[in-house]
């Protein structure tokens, strides 16, 4: 199939996992919980984290992006914008993209951070396929990244035992071919605004003695609520796309979502009807990298994707945000 007009492919995707391992059973030492009810709850068992003080989600970013230009053997150059999703920034400003950029050497490109929490990157994703779809841009980068243990409170064991640091980066170029991304669906509900977030630190309610005493520069979850909302959103998202482009059970070859709980997962795939071989999941060695999830889970599983394959990416996230978007391989 040739295309009068481009489709954003993704030619290459690389990723950044740091070299600590937190074990569920270091965990256990820390604060009331055991490895079993880690396990049974979320189907992790551990998740990486970057002990560096002066490293943060750009380091992260960085060392993702860089991996990729080397390995697509780019020139840095070359690349017109780079966006970077993620709800850990270095700074409020600049934006973490800015940083990354720089550090790369993308010299000639713009960039600017996204922030749609787990949904980021697949908002990221779509956003950066508009600028090669319309010809605006030729190369574009997509970095999710999140030092979550920068904002996890480790005496709240609902939290503590999901969120782990790491960053993934793809490139998207023009395909004319047929491949690259075909659809996607984004959503949003501010209703949820109140059920997964960061009390303080924003315009609302600034950094203070007292913010920083209560523990709102943590991350709060409902963890219930939030659970069953994500099984249900994302089950219809992937449900619409698939009717949208008349996709069936046996046509999708791979799902790659959000990795925020095993059990959401199964749900999801149960809900769908679609076989767990085909739910893709880094979630228990890994945990919840948030806007790093599923770059990551990408590169972690792209030798197993072959040429045409037809892939889904869903995740859902604070705010609420979710959505799914469809690929040809």
């Amino acid at each position: 199939m040739s295309l009068k007009k481009p489709r954003a492919s993704v030619t290459g995707i690389y990723g950044y996992i740091p070299e600590y391992v937190l074990t569920n059973a270091e965990l256990e030492a820390i604060v009331n919980t055991s490895d079993e009810w880690i396990v049974s709850r979320t189907g992790i068992r551990e998740r990486h984290i970057l002990k560096d003080k002066d490293k943060a989600a750009a380091f992260m970013g960085i060392s993702a992006a860089r991996g990729l230009l080397q390995k697509v053997k780019v020139d840095p150059l070359d690349i017109d914008l780079l966006i970077c999703a993620t709800i850990t920034p270095d700074f409020s400003t600049p934006a973490t993209a800015n940083i990354i950029s720089h550090a790369i050497g993308a010299y000639n490109a713009f960039g600017y951070d996204l922030q749609a929490a787990c949904s980021g990157f697949l908002y990221a994703l779509v956003t950066g396929a508009q600028f090669i779809e319309t010809n605006r841009c030729k190369k574009v980068i997509i970095v999710g990244t999140d030092k979550m243990s920068s904002v996890v409170n480790y005496k709240d064991r609902n939290t503590c035992v999901l969120f782990g640091d790491g960053a993934g980066a793809v490139l998207l170029e023009a395909d004319y071919s047929g491949s690259g991304i075909v659809d996607s669906i984004l959503k949003t509900d501010g209703s949820g605004e109140q059920q997964l977030l960061q009390k303080a630190g924003g315009s609302r309610n600034p950094a203070s003695f007292d913010s920083v005493a209560a523990g709102d520069h943590f991350i709060y979850q409902n963890g219930r609520f939030v659970f069953k909302i994500a099984v249900s959103k994302m089950t219809e998202v992937i449900r619409e796309i698939m009717i949208k482009n008349n996709l069936s059970t046996d046509s999708v070859d791979f799902i790659v979502p959000h990795q925020a709980n095993a059990r959401i997962l199964s749900l999801v795939a149960q809900e769908l009807g679609i076989s767990m071989d085909k739910m893709l999941m880094n979630i228990e060695n890994l945990g919840n990298t948030t806007a790093a999830t599923i770059p990551l889970c990408l590169w972690q599983y792209q030798d197993k994707f072959k040429k045409n394959d037809r892939i889904l990416l869903t995740a859902f996230g604070g705010g609420f945000t979710w959505g799914a978007v469809y690929i040809i391989w």
